[in-house]
């Protein structure tokens, strides 16, 4: 973005953080890996666990939140690696990232890999079993995310990172624990009706209608349905970052 050149001053309202007010290549210079997910406890205790992986945490050791400023979302750091949460849904997810991209970039951090990691409903597979996305795809199956920007629809790309998928899936192998795919990952903008749900408030179809509709997105690729994967894609992407 030209315009952030100009500014005196980039505060990251959402996360509590400022260029004026806060060292970010200080703070987050060292950063090499972005872990990103929906709940802020979850992504606490995913930083935990990474802190005791890689040795640099006690048992019992508390882990502050960086954005405590802010109830909006939660931000724990440890080594290069830094846990964030997003909210649910596309807009949650888009404004966190808008400003995290901006925080890298401030940062002058340099080959980031963005992994978002969270439950999803899964298509066709045992219960916990891990898709590691190759593409996004909407509801209709396409892989594009659609947003309207000073009233034009701007279509955007969802493909993710080939490279990357293969060498998660290399670690999944080594690591022997987990049923893991490599497949689409339809996004949608609703949790009950958008992903064929019975047990909505409002419900315009019945059990035949939903079990066609999810044998045709198995059919195209599709292997899990979550909410936040097409803008995510679609922003790694545009701003050159690795992302899956």
């Amino acid at each position: 973005n030209p315009h952030l050149e100009k500014m005196k001053e980039d505060i990251l309202y959402h996360f509590a953080l400022g260029t004026g007010t806060h060292d970010f290549p200080a703070l987050f210079g060292d950063v090499k890996f972005v872990c990103v997910g929906g709940s802020p406890s979850r992504m606490k205790a995913f930083i935990a666990y990474i802190a005791e992986e890689l040795g640099l945490g006690s048992p019992g050791c508390d882990y502050p939140n960086i954005c405590a400023g802010t109830d909006r979302y939660a931000m724990y750091k440890v080594g290069p690696v830094l846990s964030v949460s997003h909210g649910m849904g596309i807009p949650s997810i888009s404004i966190m990232l808008h400003e995290l991209i901006k925080l890298l970039y401030h940062a002058k951090c340099s080959n980031i890999t963005i992994i978002r990691i969270g439950t999803s409903g899964g298509i066709g597979l045992e219960p916990g079993s891990v898709v590691i996305t190759r593409q996004s795809v909407d509801a209709t199956f396409k892989p594009q995310f659609e947003q309207v920007v000073l009233g034009k629809t701007v279509i955007r790309s969802t493909n993710l990172d080939e490279q990357l998928a293969q060498e998660l899936m290399q670690c999944s192998k080594e690591i022997g624990q987990f049923n893991t795919v490599i497949g689409n990952t339809m996004c949608t903008l609703d949790f009950y009706e958008g992903q064929g749900r019975l047990d909505g408030a409002i419900c315009s179809y019945n059990e035949e209608e939903k079990l066609k509709y999810l044998k045709e997105a198995y059919d195209s690729g599709v292997r899990n349905i979550e909410m936040e994967s097409s803008v995510f894609a679609a922003m790694c992407n545009l701003s050159g970052v690795k992302g899956k």
